[in-house]
């Protein structure tokens, strides 16, 4: 089976906090995605019929998760995807993208942070993107206290760029960011302690975080405010430990042990969140489509 980081590899190849809570976001009409790495396999091989096949199952907008290297969304350049997309029904809301320290065949990577994001967000403008996300950090791109200074300061900058293009930077977390500790801080506290609000913002993935120990919940009553887009998921314990989390992997929404319906309605409430994207990447035998269609039945049941 593909596994994230296989995939995005594969695909690639200041300190200021907001302090007080913000308002009540209860009346905020929230939108609800699709991230398609959900159904990559389909998409990689008919992009076309599967975006049809998302729409079909009731889904209206979608996060994409091919850019990097490729500087293309799914084989196609910004227009014409935006066109498939109309046809459909569908908007593109957000995009996963690579910071670009990794090199591939000993050469730099386009469509990254670090390598013609000028073009990454034109690009993304012209397709209707509202959101670049910063999908995640390689094993090779993560470093000493130093480091992830730099990388805070390339997250800021790049983020000064998509806010001339009317565009918001993203960080999507995984699960290191809550493994590891530098001066007896968690990862995850430094990039969001050290990222400027206004330019980058936050897309909490609850799955992710979870076998690592981090809990959405008391993130969100540490870090208030900072959490516009969020990737819902559910997990149960992996049988095989081959997925890319050995201890826990993805399931339909309601199925598995994270408080799922509690967290999304407290962020939507309380955290600001507005984006809510689901993301599936293990299926326990039902097609991913199904599965897709499924977690967004249970959304909707949620009052979403």
């Amino acid at each position: 089976m593909t596994t994230r980081r296989s995939f995005l590899k594969a695909t690639s190849v200041l300190s200021a906090s907001f302090l007080i809570a913000p308002p009540d976001f209860k009346d905020t009409k929230p939108t609800i995605g699709l991230q398609l790495y959900t159904v990559r396999d389909a998409m990689a091989a008919d992009p076309l019929g599967t975006l049809a096949k998302v729409a079909a199952v009731g889904y209206n907008s979608v996060e994409g998760a091919t850019y990097t290297g490729s500087e293309k969304f799914y084989g196609m350049i910004p227009g014409e995807f935006k066109k498939v997309l109309k046809k459909n029904g569908l908007m593109i809301q957000s995009s996963h993208y690579r910071l670009g320290e990794d090199k591939e065949k000993g050469g730099i990577v386009k469509g990254t942070i670090l390598h013609d994001w000028d073009r990454a967000v034109d690009d993304a403008t012209e397709a209707g993107i509202k959101y670049l996300v910063c999908a995640y950090l390689s094993e090779t791109e993560r470093g000493d206290l130093d480091h992830y200074k730099k990388i805070v300061e390339d997250l800021n900058k790049a983020g000064e760029r998509c806010k001339k293009s009317g565009i918001q930077l993203c960080y999507h977390n995984h699960d290191f960011e809550f493994k590891f500790s530098l001066n007896g801080k968690l990862v995850y506290d430094i990039i969001l302690d050290n990222t400027d609000p206004k330019l980058v913002i936050q897309q909490m993935d609850i799955g992710n975080m979870y076998g690592a120990g981090g809990r959405a919940l008391e993130i969100l009553k540490k870090h208030p405010g900072r959490f516009k887009s969020m990737h819902v998921k559910d997990e149960i314990k992996s049988t095989t430990g081959a997925e890319m989390n050995d201890k826990y992997v993805s399931t339909i929404l309601g199925k598995g042990i994270l408080p799922v319906h509690e967290i999304v309605n407290q962020f939507k409430e309380k955290g600001g969140t507005t984006e809510f994207i689901i993301e599936q990447e293990s299926y326990q035998g039902i097609q991913p489509v199904d599965c897709a269609k499924e977690d967004l039945k249970v959304m909707k049941s949620w009052g979403f």
